[in-house]
């Protein structure tokens, strides 16, 4: 039988191998990703809940005055959130963040914010920076769609961890 010779680390005790050797890094990594997964999932969890209670509130209203801009703004405030929560279930179904539905929340959340403070009521200059922040939200849909396909079969951070494992093992 082949034992390594005495004094290197494969046949040190595990009593002298440091704690934080111990670990491999590939179950540190899995252990993160169950927590970082259970924290998106008490997000959605919580979500819904104001999601309810956002809706209740919204059907109170819609029964009790006939405010455009109150009864318009639950319900983009609702979309809002709708969306949120699907941003949410996307990055627990494929592990990434959608670019396009964030893009979809940010210009939902401003023609929110325009419709509850009113376009008339507002100063020009936050108008024109609505404006450019729109374009620029419309600019990144466009170019998102002429991007390559990062998650569609062909994945640059799982090519690199893949090297990583092969260099450490």
């Amino acid at each position: 039988m082949n034992h390594p010779p005495t004094g290197t680390p494969d046949s040190a005790p595990l009593d002298a191998i440091p704690w934080h050797q111990q670990f491999r890094r590939s179950q540190i990594v899995k252990f993160l990703e169950a927590v970082q997964d259970l924290i998106a999932i008490s997000l959605c969890l919580g979500l819904f809940g104001v999601m309810v209670l956002q809706l209740k509130r919204t059907f109170s209203s819609l029964l009790s005055t006939s405010e455009f801009h109150e009864v318009t703004a639950d319900i983009l405030f609702i979309l809002i959130l709708v969306e949120l929560f699907r941003l949410l279930i996307i990055y627990l179904q494929e592990q990434r963040v959608s670019i396009g539905v964030a893009v979809e929340i940010a210009i939902v959340s401003v023609l929110r914010e325009v419709i509850v403070r009113g376009v008339l009521e507002t100063d020009w200059q936050q108008i024109l920076a609505v404006c450019l922040f729109l374009m620029t939200m419309a600019l990144l849909m466009v170019v998102r769609v002429w991007l390559p396909p990062t998650f569609a079969g062909v994945d640059p951070e799982a090519q690199v961890s893949a090297r990583m494992r092969l260099h450490h093992e």
